[in-house]
């Protein structure tokens, strides 16, 4: 009864240690072969709101796309991945300059971290005189890194003037973080620096552009459902038919 008491309490270390009790402020979940979702928090406007990221597990390290929202977990993000994949993190893509994507630039670019992002992204985090990435990319890039390859793409302005998406072709995970709104949406949510109208166009570039996906990752709330990038669409249409 000890023995499996004492077992019992090493699974509770264990998952905690992870991160993946409810309330822990870091949340990974593993997709599907290499790739993990991991979830933090941030209060906004009093309420907590939860922010979808990904990383990769590459024979060359660990890439990672967007921050953590909360940044008391830059670095716990980074020990987590290390106890549990026995590498380092060493490339970090932000998809747009809102914080919950591109906040955690600076930490990580000190860290050795290199750290990635589109000439416009870097344009606004430098007006807005925030921590910028430390190399440029085109638009549309292709990158190997180790066994994988993917596509960082800048379908156009949507949620973000700036937002791009990632997409790995041979797994068909679509990256979207805040370009793609969750099913579970009821709203465009945060529309400060979008463009709507442009929004739609987006999505129709990335619709046919990106066939088939298997899985969609937005940057909030459920990421489950395939339908995201539709549920977007509908919620896009809806939005501009009502400003008419």
């Amino acid at each position: 009864m000890r023995k499996l008491a004492s077992i019992l309490l090493f699974l509770v270390i264990f998952s905690s240690s992870f991160g993946q009790t409810k309330n822990s402020p870091l949340q990974i979940s593993h997709l599907t072969g290499d790739f993990y979702v991991y979830k933090t928090f941030h209060d906004y406007n009093g309420m907590l709101i939860s922010a979808n990221a990904l990383y990769l597990v590459t024979n060359k390290g660990v890439v990672l796309f967007d921050a953590p929202w909360d940044e008391t977990q830059f670095q716990p993000l980074l020990d987590t991945i290390k106890a549990k994949h026995n590498k380092d993190v060493v490339m970090c893509f932000a998809t747009h300059s809102h914080d919950d994507r591109a906040g955690g630039l600076g930490f990580y670019k000190q860290k050795g971290i290199k750290t990635y992002t589109i000439k416009l992204t870097d344009q606004i985090l430098e007006k807005e005189g925030k921590n910028r990435a430390e190399f440029i990319i085109p638009n549309d890039t292709t990158f190997t890194v180790g066994q994988h390859t993917f596509q960082v793409y800048y379908p156009g302005k949507g949620h973000a003037q700036d937002n791009i998406i990632v997409w790995f072709n041979k797994e068909k995970v679509l990256y979207g973080a805040c370009f793609i709104k969750s099913t579970s949406a009821k709203d465009l949510g945060y529309l400060a620096d979008s463009d709507v109208k442009e929004w739609e166009k987006s999505i129709k570039k990335v619709q046919a552009k990106f066939k088939n996906p298997i899985y969609i990752i937005p940057g909030h709330e459920d990421w489950v459902n395939t339908e995201s990038l539709n549920h977007t669409l509908k919620l896009v249409q809806e939005y501009n038919t009502s400003q008419h």
